[in-house]
């Protein structure tokens, strides 16, 4: 009897211990369903385009160039035809700059205040370009699964339309001691004079006196898409991209005026697919 007394009274806290132990709840955590959920997804869709079915019928995007002369932002629309061929068009807004421009820095005073500003000197245009243009995207490479990088070539062309706006500096005019923001006209020695230039005028200056020059433009480049199987577009460009208008285009004075213009560029692009 006294045995078991002991034996009951060793028992009691283990069994505390065991009573203490929280039991694990029987619910699954809400992120692993919603990643188990999104394998499962991704996994029909690898199964679907295997067996020839069209996964996505149609994409929008939008993205930011840098060119080796300028700069870009467009919009894009795709309409896919087959798994691997998407018919597209494209609006792009950009600016064209000389290899040779330079900005100079300036230092002056107006109203007993200091302004910093800066110029380029001998530039008389700026060159704005507005293009749209018909193309294609063709898948030519790609992993089936979630990580997997789809590798496109891009090809096609359209309309180009040239904007130069004039490019106004400011300067201190010694005829008339005063500050005037000027142009260049045909042997204007006041605007290539840099000791009379005080910076560059205004950035609305001249819109009402931008010219529009028609041209053609051809582009080809790879995409690299990190969101093959996913709503979302998340990819990288690189391509090349030249253009033709039908007169020179003056952006830099002392400098060959010309109407071909060939670049290379790096692309970022977002956007969605439906």
């Amino acid at each position: 009897m006294k045995k078991l007394f002991i034996i009951v009274l060793m028992a009691c806290p283990a069994a505390g211990v065991f009573a203490q132990q929280p039991v694990k709840s029987a619910t699954p955590d809400p992120k692993q369903l919603k990643r188990a959920e999104r394998r499962e997804r991704i996994n029909q869709l690898i199964k679907q385009e295997e067996e020839g079915a069209l996964i996505y019928q149609k994409q929008g995007a939008f993205g930011f160039k840098f060119n080796t002369d300028g700069w870009g932002m467009f919009y894009e629309h795709g309409k896919y035809k087959t798994i691997t061929n998407t018919n597209l068009w494209w609006l792009e807004f950009g600016e064209r700059k000389h290899p040779k421009e330079e900005k100079v820095p300036t230092l002056s005073a107006s109203s007993g205040f200091l302004i910093i500003s800066s110029y380029i000197y001998g530039k008389r245009n700026n060159f704005y370009y507005l293009k749209g243009g018909i193309g294609r995207q063709t898948l030519i490479g790609g992993k089936g699964n979630k990580n997997g990088v789809a590798v496109s070539a891009i090809y096609g062309g359209g309309l180009s339309l040239g904007l130069l706006k004039p490019y106004y500096i400011e300067i201190d005019n010694p005829t008339t001691g005063k500050r005037e923001q000027i142009k260049y006209n045909n042997n204007d020695s006041l605007f290539l004079d840099p000791s009379i230039i005080l910076g560059r005028g205004g950035l609305t200056k001249g819109l009402g006196e931008m010219k529009i020059v028609p041209g053609i433009h051809a582009r080809t480049a790879l995409r690299f898409d990190y969101g093959r199987f996913n709503e979302l577009i998340s990819a990288l460009e690189v391509g090349l991209n030249a253009e033709y208008y039908t007169q020179s285009m003056p952006i830099l004075l002392l400098n060959k005026e010309k109407k071909f213009f060939f670049n290379a560029y790096v692309a970022l692009t977002f956007g969605r697919r439906k």
